[in-house]
Formats: structure tokens, C-alpha cells, sequence
């Protein structure tokens, strides 16, 4: 007999229970900050375009880095409020 859908894959990492969303958030931040780091010293040692392609990607980073430090910003305030 075949399944209709195959098992899900197996997951490698996962992030432990009870963590705060603000200590997710800033280690969020610090990943996103190290992947614009690499991608854009890497960028650098390349030309045309997959300079230009890895540019992209290192831009992308930096507006989630945004993103993700204005929902820092947000849950940091709801916590003064609550206090």
C-alpha cells in the first residue's frame, strides 16, 4: 500500500521550550547581523554578477534586520507597560 503523503523530515535542531520572545529576538538579531557579516565579506571576493547576486542576499538580511529590531522595540515596550 502507498501513502498518500510521505513522513515529514526528521528534525536536526529545534529551539527549547520557554524561552522569552525577547531573548528569541535578540538572538535572532545577532544571527542575522553574522549572516550580513559573512555574506558580505564573501561578496567581496567575488565579481559580476554573483557579487551582485550575493549583495541581494546581504540586503535581504539587513531589512529583516529591521524588521526584526522594530518587533524588539514593540515587545520591549509592552514589557515596560506591564511593569
Amino acid at each position: 500500500m502507498i501513502k498518500p503523503t510521505p513522513n515529514p523530515p526528521v528534525r536536526l535542531f529545534a529551539v527549547a521550550d520557554g524561552i522569552s520572545t525577547e531573548d528569541l529576538l535578540v538572538n535572532l538579531i545577532e544571527t542575522l547581523a553574522s549572516a550580513d557579516a559573512l555574506s558580505c565579506d564573501l561578496a567581496f571576493y567575488l565579481d559580476g554578477p554573483k557579487r551582485e547576486e550575493l549583495l541581494g542576499v546581504a540586503q535581504l538580511i539587513g531589512l529583516a534586520q529591521l524588521l526584526a529590531d522594530r518587533v524588539q522595540d514593540g515587545v520591549g515596550q509592552m514589557t515596560a507597560a506591564r511593569r
